[in-house]
């Protein structure tokens, strides 16, 4: 058991989808203006995140203290909020119209088998549809998709897909009610 346990970790066919240089421009960029809250403005942080290859519509506010993984596998639609959130995307994440992303919430395209010996890694992209709330602290599983006008509640995580205009609340997050906009 002890041999079959000191394989080598598999990332199995994950890769980055950019060349070192650009991964660690990256990095340097995320840390000095990103994740410092050294740069305030929302307008400069879509600016370089599009030059490193976000697609990011208008209107949109982004908060200091972001952490994005890859921005070229990132697009976020128009007059959406990203708070000081956490997106973990080693594949697409793609965030449509008017969603709210709150403080501390996480979005999470990774994680690992632990299954194997290997701890293969599992990988899933994320989609959040246009009208969607994730609350503070909440998260989002590898592969989920959150229904437009959905609600997560903070603290919570979802595991499996949340229908459009329903709220879900808890760990594993489940249906509260239907969602009513006035």
């Amino acid at each position: 058991m002890e041999t079959k346990l000191r394989k080598a970790f598999n990332k199995g066919s994950y890769h980055p989808g950019a060349g070192k240089l650009k991964i660690s421009l990256w990095y340097l960029t995320s840390l000095l203006l990103f994740r410092s809250g050294l740069l305030p403005c929302s307008t400069l942080l879509v600016g370089i995140l599009q030059l490193f290859g976000a697609k990011i519509g208008k209107d949109v506010r982004i908060k200091p203290f972001i952490h994005i993984k890859y921005p070229w596998k990132f697009s976020l639609g128009n007059h959406s909020w990203l708070s000081d959130c956490y997106i973990e995307n080693l594949e697409e994440v793609h965030i449509g119209n008017n969603v709210c992303i709150s403080q501390k919430a996480i979005l999470l395209t990774g994680n690992h088998d632990y299954t194997k010996s290997t701890f293969d890694l599992r990988n899933a992209g994320i989609t959040v549809e246009d009208g969607a709330w994730i609350g503070t602290g909440a998260i989002v599983c590898p592969g989920i998709t959150v229904g437009a006008h959905a609600v997560l509640t903070v603290g919570s995580v979802a595991t499996s897909n949340l229908d459009t205009f329903t709220i879900y609340s808890g760990n594993p997050a489940i249906k509260i009610k239907e969602r009513i906009i006035t």
